[in-house]
């Protein structure tokens, strides 16, 4: 089989903590069913270590702490050592070396467009003091991407204009030195609810640094919590008034969640979620049997990741072993890249 006919998958997380289910939903389920569509050669999962020091140089132990809990969740979600190649970003020297070289293909200007960037460096309040190292940082994700020849990534809709700036610098590479880079393309959840899971408080953005989360390794008795506690549309006031589902939390996370048999087990008065959005519009739906409701899918989706998850921290051993295997293959696939790109750029002096 030709290289540029293979089927290769990239994706991964940073480690600043442990994932969450805006993460379950946006990406880690999709990886799952991808890994185990038997439709890929190769599938690599990076734990993007040097890009979370972009803006934790200061707290490297912080990192070095969550990349053992990123690697616990991928596991846990049903991410397969034996079908995925799990690996630590930091660990593939390559990657850096690409990164200088994009470099000199983007500008300063480029990258300050990019809407992801801009968004993070207002949430981060950078304002002007940017790190270098996290101003480039799509530029590293390029390289990340092209480093295995990915054709598929698997992401969130926040990282579409990350995939975009990926492919310029795929355009511009092939276009001054040649045919050598692998364009990629972006895979986004199928159901729209998935694509931006918000907060449990409404926020637009499920993230750690807003305490917004339900983390994939919550207990049963903190998810219950935080479901109970979740925003909901303010103007429901009462059990009969009408209430609104667009833009609901609770219904948003039912939509990304529920399934048909949810409804036969948990909530057999209502065929399916339509039904009781209608009842909710109508009136006369409290807000607390919904989120009742809620917590039992949830509980369910969640249960057996979180048991899964304590096998794995039974065996943290096992888990480094993994990540040190899957770096060393991952190393031999972005060597093998780096070799094409140099004799393209003509800096194999010596080979």
């Amino acid at each position: 089989m030709e290289e540029t006919k293979k089927k290769i998958i990239l994706t991964g997380d940073r480690p600043t903590g442990r994932l969450h289910v805006g993460h379950y939903v946006g990406s880690l389920k999709r990886r799952v069913e991808l890994q185990n569509s038997g439709e890929f050669d190769d599938i690599f999962i990076m734990i993007a270590d040097a890009q979370a020091l972009t803006d934790n140089a200061e707290h490297p132990e912080k990192v070095r702490q969550n990349i053992i809990q990123v690697a616990l969740d991928y596991l846990a979600c049903g991410i397969d050592p034996e079908k995925a190649t799990i690996f630590i970003q930091s660990m593939i020297p390559e990657l850096t070396e690409l990164t200088f070289y994009y470099m000199n293909l983007v500008t300063v200007s480029r990258v300050q467009r990019n809407p992801t960037v801009k968004a993070e460096i207002q949430q981060k309040k950078f304002e002007s003091s940017i790190p270098v190292g996290f101003f480039c940082y799509p530029i590293s994700q390029a390289a990340d991407i092209t480093a295995f020849r990915a054709t598929t990534v698997p992401a969130g809709e926040d990282q579409m204009p990350m995939i975009e700036q990926c492919k310029e610098i795929v355009h511009k590479f092939n276009s001054v030195y040649g045919e050598t880079l692998t364009e990629p393309e972006i895979v986004l959840p199928t159901n729209q609810a998935c694509l931006r899971l918000p907060g449990i408080d409404g926020k637009a953005k499920m993230s750690k640094s807003l305490g917004n989360c339900i983390y994939l390794s919550d207990e049963s008795d903190e998810i219950k919590k935080k479901v109970m506690s979740m925003f909901t549309d303010p103007n429901h006031l009462r059990v009969e008034d009408p209430g609104q589902v667009e833009g609901n939390p609770v219904f948003i996370y039912l939509e990304a969640f529920s399934r048909p048999e949810h409804f036969e087990e948990f909530l057999p008065d209502y065929k399916n979620l339509e039904e009781l959005e209608d009842h909710y519009r109508r009136g006369g739906l409290g807000d607390v049997k919904v989120k009742k409701f809620l917590n039992n899918v949830m509980q369910a989706e969640l249960t057996p990741i979180r048991e899964r998850r304590k096998e794995w921290e039974a065996k943290i051993p096992d888990v480094y072993d993994t990540l040190k295997a899957g770096s060393a293959v991952a190393e031999k696939k972005a060597a093998e890249t780096m070799t094409a790109v140099k004799k393209a750029m003509q800096i194999d002096y010596f080979g």
